[in-house]
């Protein structure tokens, strides 16, 4: 099948999105190949497809154990066998998934960067007919970019392996620093291709408030824009105290956080996605995964620390192409916050060690031991325990999974899983003498469909629902049924995973990489000297987005020194000039119109439109040629201000 049918079969698509045709393209002719899209942009579909038309299995790589889960049920929706592999598992599980992955039983295996490299992986992937690498996040990879994983630079050990298997890198947010370094630490070949997307959204405002009043200015933006909308905070707590104050001025909305068991995540989410809650507001854990096309707002409550992290946050605006606003609240003390937060975060040596030590003590962990090893980890019980200051501790353990010594991941479910050991019969005379465990016994075999051959995800709280029995008691009896060998029962996970990527040491011998750690300091630096520009520059907004990801000159700084022979680059043309459309430009446009031109444009418009809706068509037809160009401007500003609207093509009053 060719690439245009596989879409339209799989995904109900008649037309691929920019640039994926291409990407595609240079994956099937065996190209290493980067891909930068933005947000939205459909970075997925460029791995899938190509491994879908290829004999094989795809591996595929990714630090978030959420968006992996959430891949991999996407696929399986589809009837495309698809698994996961990531800290916080049983071992038993991932010793079976990778066994029967070399036997041909999925068609794409997703791990993190941490199991990717242990031996037991390694071995595996190397008898297995792997058709290719996919590397999601590949900004991981370099130090040069705002979230460096030291796990990703060792991604490469696997193509000694698999010499002759693309590579496909992809990332939203890359410079032409991380672009070329993405291209080295994975060595890609000569001819390798570069395809970066525009990164400029035509339908996006993005907006700078500044306010000494942040609630007041959130409450007016949030009143005006129709349609479903995230607030971004810094912590926890601060996303419970606003989604209040907007529920008590009588808009819907809710909050959420990492920190919430997974039950109440994943209503929250579902209500936000179905429309039931038009407001989310959220910490930076949410978003990742979540394709919710008709966002019409997103507000940062909160400056984030880089322009990497804003555009793809702001970015989850307006994915159906229609006009949106990404927003910044801004205000004096803003600055001098950010800078104090971005010194906190590169603390003295001394400050390492002592935490270092303490989390040996925490978890037990004796000097010698622990490389590889995943524990169950509560950051906030860690700091309470020792009497920490939360942030702090935790830009140390950053620093420590900067410098290799360990990886933290993002709090996740993982579902308890039951297989049972014994064969019908077994299981039948077991009942027989133990009436009081029928119940369950039964229940499990009627819930979960081949139980009796593999392990099956179980939901003890579903199983609860349709037995009418406590949770308590159907787990105990459960235990005691694993207990007495009749079933292997792996309980379920919900805590971030610590994971040793060291043998454990003295704290007072703990070392890190000075020069790499004064590097990310002085990077770290300049991206917030780069976000603090954003929101203080009379600049367009959008063309300083543009520019800081290298716009046209992403390709030629990427790959110049890299290879000896020139490879083979396409790059969409980014916009240089201003976008007419930001906060900025639209301020700018306004002011190039006198006062009385504006004002009798404006009265046109409205005349026009108070007897019916319009095109722009239509209303551009009522003007005169050397006119029309200050139209579009004023119509720019009218929607800006909230005076005129767009529905289904047409223009009305608000």
């Amino acid at each position: 099948m060719s690439p245009e049918k596989i879409l339209k079969k799989y995904w109900g698509h008649d037309a691929f999105r920019p640039l994926q045709r291409e990407i595609i393209a240079a994956v099937l002719e065996n190209k290493d190949t980067l891909a930068v899209l933005p947000t939205g942009g459909g970075k997925s579909i460029c791995y899938q497809i190509p491994a879908l038309m290829s004999d094989g299995i795809c591996v595929v790589i990714s630090p978030l154990i959420a968006l992996m889960i959430d891949q991999v049920e996407h696929l399986k929706e589809k009837g495309i066998t698809a698994v996961a592999v990531h800290s916080g598992m049983h071992f038993k599980d991932i010793d079976r998934i990778l066994d029967n992955a070399v036997y041909g039983s999925y068609k794409f295996i997703f791990l993190s960067p941490e199991r990717l490299t242990t031996e037991l992986a390694i071995e595996r992937i190397k008898r297995m007919k792997v058709n290719l690498i996919a590397v999601d996040e590949a900004h991981c990879i370099s130090q040069w970019g705002y979230d460096f994983r030291p796990p990703y630079l060792r991604i490469a050990e696997i193509r000694e392996h698999l010499p002759d298997v693309p590579i496909l890198a992809l990332t939203a947010t890359a410079t032409p620093e991380v672009a070329k370094d993405i291209a080295d630490k994975l060595q890609f070949r000569i001819g390798y291709q570069t395809l970066a997307g525009d990164f400029s959204r035509p339908n996006i405002s993005y907006i700078v408030r500044q306010t000494e009043d942040k609630h007041t200015k959130l409450l007016e933006i949030l009143r005006k824009i129709n349609g479903t909308a995230i607030v971004y905070v810094r912590n926890r707590r601060r996303t419970k105290e606003i989604a209040t104050l907007l529920q008590e001025k009588k808009l819907s909305a809710d909050f959420y956080h990492a920190g919430l068991d997974f039950e109440e995540r994943l209503k929250k989410q579902t209500d936000w996605t179905s429309n039931k809650t038009k407001i989310i507001v959220a910490t930076n854990a949410f978003g990742m995964g979540i394709d919710k096309p008709d966002v019409r707002t997103v507000v940062h409550f909160d400056m984030p620390e880089s322009l990497e992290a804003y555009y793809q946050e702001a970015g989850r605006a307006g994915r159906d192409e229609k006009k949106s606003y990404a927003v910044v609240l801004f205000q004096k003390n803003d600055t001098d916050m950010l800078n104090e937060k971005h010194l906190a975060n590169f603390p003295p040596m001394k400050e390492i060690r002592r935490i270092y030590e303490a989390l040996g003590s925490y978890l037990q962990l004796a000097v010698g031991g622990g490389r590889g090893v995943s524990f169950d980890f509560d950051l906030t019980d860690f700091t309470q325990r020792f009497n920490f200051d939360l942030l702090p501790t935790h830009a140390i353990f950053k620093i420590l999974e900067q410098d290799g010594w360990l990886a933290l991941t993002e709090s996740v479910y993982v579902p308890s899983k039951i297989k049972f050991l014994v064969t019908r019969e077994t299981i039948y005379d077991f009942q027989l003498r133990h009436k009081n465990y029928e119940r369950v016994i039964k229940g499990l075999l009627r819930y979960a469909q081949g139980i009796t051959q593999d392990y099956v995800n179980v939901s003890e709280s579903r199983l609860s629902g349709l037995l009418q029995m406590p949770v308590m008691d159907i787990e105990k009896i459960i235990r005691h049924l694993h207990q007495e060998n009749i079933l292997e029962y792996l309980p379920h996970k919900e805590k971030p995973q610590l994971t040793f990527l060291r043998d454990r040491i003295a704290g007072l011998h703990l070392e890190i990489d000075w020069n790499a750690y004064m590097f990310r300091k002085k990077r770290a630096a300049y991206q917030l000297r780069k976000m603090l520009d954003y929101v203080e520059l009379d600049f367009c907004r959008e063309r300083q987005l543009t520019e800081y990801f290298g716009g046209s000159q992403l390709v030629s700084q990427s790959v110049s020194r890299l290879v000896n022979e020139p490879p083979t680059n396409r790059l969409t043309d980014q916009p240089t000039k201003n976008c007419g459309h930001c906060d900025v430009c639209v301020e700018k446009n306004k002011n190039d119109l006198s006062a009385k031109d504006f004002e009798i444009f404006s009265k046109k418009i409205f005349g026009l439109l108070q007897r019916e809706k319009l095109s722009t068509k239509e209303i551009l037809e009522s003007f005169s040629e050397k006119n029309k160009k200050n139209i579009f401007s004023i119509l720019e500003i009218l929607i800006d201000e909230k005076k005129i609207l767009r529905e289904n093509e047409k223009w009305k009053i608000s």
